[in-house]
């Protein structure tokens, strides 16, 4: 990675774009050269999206150039961008879900043969998943995968299209340590055989250790453009956000009666493959239980089934001495069960409804909003714009969709909402998930004064840090098994990561 390259590969000049008379960005210049990773970063909504998706061709600048290579395009969509040699691995999936892995990523793959069968589809897709050093089961349907297996499919279908410039927005954002280490080994192969890779991300550790230079966008309004040898973490978070916020958490030892209780519990994915095998938890009012694990090992079930939305096949789940198995979302909803889906969009918002209807979405049938078979339409007006407030989402009216949100503000919307209604127990599955440095602060305050208030915590997450970080005890998940509980004290992250990988906790402690 030299990124020594006077030609750039891509420029943006004098870039300016509005969105219903909001300036998302403006006048911003912009460039990556041949054989560089550039990180840009910024807040949500300081534009870094928009920005990308510009280069991509699926927005048009109201303003400003972009040039390829020398030459000046004008993308009105984005096969345009990819015949340039322009490609985007999205923050929010563009798979068709219908298909199998192996069928996406041969979807514009030039060199896919005009008349293929499906065993050839998939011995092509094994073949280039080894190269890439990353591996999905390629005869999966899209729907039938866990949110980490998605993203690592739109990370090899867009190299599969021999993009030159390959754009990577939150590409890390559902991927282990181990797993980003193997993908920023791949960013390093791609850029120094010659390719450019602008690397979107709001982790900052990510900035340093892939990337030649970088960029901080600020409200629409280009910072700084330098190299990123000799920044630091602190100093990119004050350029990203004028100030520099630490989190203290107090880690806890709790002891007491439980208020989620888990006996023996087993239950099928979507695919009716076991996911989860005899599970035993247990999480007391007042603590965070951390779950730790790579993306696709039970997680996702566990949450589902805890929350009703999943059925058991065997064992017990009691919330307050109460069996949930049986009964309905709504009834567990009504116990004080709060639920941050890891999918917030496609399971806990509606993107085409105003943000005043998202607003209530748990709540709209409890006495406060609800008259008979009508809503109180003020109530919930008034409702929904407190929850914006609490939440520092911005939007220009609660009656905007939820849809019209960046996505870090759609996850400020979810998390803070299903806190509120999260009296006795709050599962948070990947509550930070693609948020900048400080919504991602605001939505773990948010998670702790529930804990601190006596709320039982159930937390599901990638990140390892954020595991360590935020939890009170954390339990190791592989395979849909539990390999062991911490206390947060007695944790040891290489210990943890062997657990991780499935080694027992007699292989692990050799």
């Amino acid at each position: 990675m030299t990124g020594d390259s006077p030609q750039p590969s891509v420029e943006a000049r004098a870039i300016s774009k509005a969105f219903g008379g909001v300036a998302a960005l403006d006048a911003v210049d912009f460039e990556v050269r041949w054989s560089e990773v550039h990180a840009l970063v910024g807040e949500n909504g300081a534009g870094k999206t928009t920005l990308c998706n510009i280069l991509a061709g699926i927005y048009r600048a109201d303003a400003g150039q972009v040039i390829v290579d020398g030459v000046e395009r004008d993308f009105r969509a984005p096969a345009h961008a990819i015949d340039a040699g322009i490609g985007m691995v999205h923050q929010h999936f563009r798979l068709v879900e219908p298909m199998t892995v192996a069928e996406n990523i041969h979807l514009g793959w030039p060199e896919t043969p005009g008349v293929v069968s499906q065993r050839t589809l998939i011995d092509r897709t094994e073949r280039f998943m080894s190269e890439m050093g990353m591996h999905v089961d390629p005869t999966a349907k899209i729907w039938q995968l866990s949110v980490g297996e998605q993203q690592r499919v739109e990370i090899l279908r867009v190299l599969a299209r021999g993009a030159r410039v390959l754009i990577l927005d939150e590409p890390t954002a559902v991927l282990t340590a181990k797993e980003a280490e193997e993908l920023f080994a791949v960013v390093r192969e791609l850029a120094a055989s010659g390719l450019s890779v602008i690397f979107i991300t709001h982790k900052l550790r990510e900035v340093l250790a892939v990337s030649d230079r970088l960029t901080v966008l600020r409200q629409g309004i280009r910072e700084i453009t330098r190299p990123t040898e000799g920044a630091t973490a602190g100093e990119i978070a004050r350029l990203m956000t004028g100030e520099e916020r630490l989190l203290s958490v107090e880690h806890r030892v709790v002891t007491g009666e439980s208020t989620l209780e888990l006996r023996g519990v087993s239950a099928l994915n979507d695919r009716g493959i076991t996911a989860l095998h005899n599970v035993d938890l247990t999480v007391r009012a007042g603590e965070i239980l951390g779950i730790a694990g790579v993306s696709g090992n039970g997680q996702t079930e566990l949450a589902e089934v805890i929350c009703s939305l999943r059925d058991l096949q065997s064992g017990s789940i009691a919330v307050d001495g109460a069996d949930v198995a049986s009964m309905s979302v709504r009834a567990v909803t009504d116990l004080g069960v709060g639920h941050i889906p890891e999918d917030r969009i496609g399971m806990g918002m509606v993107l085409s409804a105003p943000l005043k209807n998202n607003a209530v979405l748990h709540n709209y049938w409890t006495e406060a909003f609800s008259q008979g078979l009508t809503l109180d339409r003020q109530e919930v007006i008034d409702f929904a714009k407190r929850l914006v407030e609490a939440a520092r989402v911005q939007t220009r009216s609660v009656f905007a969709t939820a849809g019209q949100l960046s996505g870090g503000n759609q996850q400020r919307l979810v998390a803070r909402r299903e806190a509120l209604a999260a009296d006795r127990l709050l599962v948070a599955a990947h509550p930070t998930r693609g948020l900048d440095v400080n919504a991602a602060q605001e939505v773990r305050a948010t998670v702790l004064d529930k804990r601190d208030g006596g709320c039982a915590v159930l937390l599901i997450s990638d990140d390892l840090d954020e595991v360590l970080l935020m939890s009170d005890r954390i339990a190791v998940m592989y395979e849909g098994r539990i390999m062991g509980v911490f206390d947060a004290a007695d944790a040891d992250r290489e210990y943890l990561g062997l657990l991780m990988g499935g080694h027992t906790p007699a292989e692990a402690s050799r």
